[in-house]
């Protein structure tokens, strides 16, 4: 991944968050992302789209959940272009765009709970 936390002011910065938020929020963010990866894993069998099992395919820029938060924190708290977005985390701006868009919700449901 492209950004890497030095110390705890840095990822305030950058976040929004301290440490111990950012470990507090950890949990439910990977719990409703578990949750809705099921969901649509769900639908696509249902429908006969569903290719892979799950956890199948590429791993991408963002392979695990703190990746995944850190990614949508980032966003949230600076608002960069995708161009940006893309180059802090080694990725095309069309897949920054898309993850966001994956992520965002799973975003807004971790903070409802």
């Amino acid at each position: 991944m492209g950004i890497v936390i030095r110390d705890e002011r840095q990822l305030q910065a950058l976040t929004g968050l301290s440490q111990t938020q950012f470990d507090h929020v950890l949990p439910i963010f990977s719990e409703v992302y578990t949750h809705q990866q099921q969901q649509a894993y769900q639908a696509g069998v249902a429908c006969g789209t569903r290719r892979r099992q799950p956890g199948g395919g590429s791993k991408g820029n963002l392979p695990t959940l703190a990746d995944k938060l850190l990614f949508v924190l980032y966003y949230s708290k600076t608002y960069p272009t995708f161009d940006v977005l893309g180059t802090q985390f080694e990725m095309a701006r069309s897949k920054a765009n898309e993850n966001l868009h994956k992520l965002s919700p799973v975003f807004h449901a971790t903070l409802v709970r």
